[in-house]
């Protein structure tokens, strides 16, 4: 190998440590950038179909529809007199059908709004995710990695919420025993309003039980792995920093 070309081989190999360096010691501000971007995208999809640019709308809706069943009647929805619908409301304005794949094509109206592009449970998993890991900037020095048995702690809720909606929904959409809960009000006398026993709107216990087990996810998610990364990205780096000390360079 030519001088010139072993001086430009150490050039690049230098250049790429100062990026991994780099990397290691802002990893958690790329991370929740990126990560902002990624929740945030879905939000946009009712604000270009308000807009009126279906087309970017709709590359939102069809991009994330791969990563959520994206049923209206779990969803939010924007510029709207609600902000969620009943499936029966779904099934007066779109289609008067259970089935899934038909309705999770409707992207909302003029009159309702339009539906962010994912559904709540998504929502909350994924913004708690986001949320969590700018705490975890906060409290990093203090925090200690969560055990794998507490990771399964915070995930079993929303095994238990996720799952059990599963089964209902084999009997239909609008027809298991998830949608009606009655169950629920049987076990608790019926000492909430029927709007919290039955259906997915905001305020209904279907509705606060994907908002608490997606948070528990989210929390268990940066407690368990954050940590870990922080410790890996803090090993590369000395690493880095020792070996442009001993060759008397500057990073």
């Amino acid at each position: 190998m030519s001088v010139t070309a072993s001086a430009r081989a150490r050039s690049t190999a230098a250049w790429a440590n100062r990026l991994v360096h780099w990397f290691s010691r802002h990893w958690l501000f790329v991370i929740s950038l990126l990560f902002g971007l990624y929740v945030g995208l879905p939000w946009l999809a009712p604000i270009f179909m308000k807009l009126g640019w279906t087309g970017a709308g709709n590359v939102i809706y069809l991009i994330y529809s791969t990563q959520c069943h994206q049923l209206p009647q779990r969803s939010f929805f924007l510029f709207g007199p609600a902000p969620t619908y009943s499936l029966a409301q779904i099934q007066a304005a779109w289609v008067n059908t259970s089935n899934p794949v038909i309705l999770r094509q409707f992207v909302g109206n003029a009159e309702m709004g339009w539906k962010v592009a994912w559904s709540d449970r998504m929502v909350w998993m994924y913004t708690g995710v986001f949320a969590a890991g700018l705490a975890f900037s906060i409290f990093r020095p203090r925090l200690k990695p969560l055990s794998l048995g507490g990771f399964a702690a915070l995930l079993l809720p929303m095994v238990i919420d996720g799952g059990t909606h599963m089964v209902s929904d084999l009997a239909g959409i609008g027809h298991g025993f998830r949608d009606s809960n009655a169950w629920l009000a049987a076990l608790t006398g019926n000492v909430f309003p029927t709007t919290f026993y039955a259906g997915d709107a905001l305020g209904s216990f279907n509705a606060w039980m994907r908002l608490m087990t997606g948070l528990l996810f989210a929390v268990g998610c940066v407690w368990l792995l954050y940590p870990e990364i922080g410790r890996a990205m803090d090993e590369a780096a000395v690493r880095i920093e020792d070996k442009f000390s001993r060759a008397g360079l500057a990073l």
